[in-house]
């Protein structure tokens, strides 16, 4: 009669996986341990334990919290940027751009909720390796950002004025990420919504330097940006 004993370690053997699949695996955990609860509140250990394996493991592949961290927040950081990128792309003008791309930031924090929190996680510290980390994709928004402030200004003023275009990229920034985060902790609108306030609270601002040095006076947000009038409905 053959046998029925488990050969010993047979049943640790198929599920023993490579390093590419246990590094992947270790992420998605990770991924989700940031978004859920911060950088800040997340150990190694807490990831090991729910991975199933022991912390060494994680130092062996990672070499440290701060590394692992860059491995879950780099694909939502490229993502994000591509997404802009690919809208402002799109655009037929300055103004279009802008529009076109706050859209697409709040289209990807909606499709993507935990990637928008482990990107921008407040958790995270504001020096140190991390830092260093998460600077470069900030960066990139930034600039982008910039950019679009240039090209909204009049001519006799974009140059000499990187003090008022920097920090009025930092604003908008700042600005969105606020009101992601309020729209987020209180779904209190839609994605497009919060999108059209933030359009409808900060273009008038942008443009109405560039309207008045072309002799038409400050412009105005069209009643459908304040959610006045008829709206083409907002694909989910």
């Amino acid at each position: 009669m053959p046998s029925t004993a488990k050969t010993p370690g047979a049943a640790n053997v198929r599920r023993r996986l490579s390093r590419a699949d246990r590094e992947e695996q270790v992420i998605r955990v990770a991924h989700e341990q940031f978004a859920r609860r911060g950088f800040a509140a997340v150990t190694m250990e807490d990831i090991a334990l729910e991975v199933g394996v022991k912390k060494p493991l994680l130092y062996a592949y990672f070499g440290n919290k701060e590394r692992l961290y860059e491995a879950c927040m780099a694909p939502a950081g490229e993502a994000l940027i591509a997404a802009v990128v690919e809208a402002v792309g799109r655009a037929a003008n300055p103004a279009e751009a802008v529009r076109l791309g706050v859209i697409a930031f709040y289209d990807f924090v909606d499709r993507d909720r935990d990637a928008w929190r482990v990107l921008f996680d407040e958790t995270v510290p504001q020096s140190g390796e991390i830092a260093a980390l998460v600077a470069p994709y900030r960066e990139r928004l930034l600039d982008m950002v910039a950019q679009a402030t240039v090209a909204l200004m009049p001519p006799h003023r974009r140059t000499g004025s990187r003090a008022v275009i920097e920090a009025t990229s930092v604003m908008l920034m700042a600005a969105a990420e606020a009101l992601a985060r309020w729209w987020l902790r209180t779904g209190a609108m839609s994605a497009r919504e919060a999108a059209d306030l933030l359009i409808a609270t900060v273009e008038p601002g942008l443009l109405v330097e560039n309207a008045a040095s072309l002799g038409q006076g400050p412009r105005k947000p069209s009643a459908a940006s304040l959610g006045q009038g008829p709206r083409k409905p907002y694909a989910r």
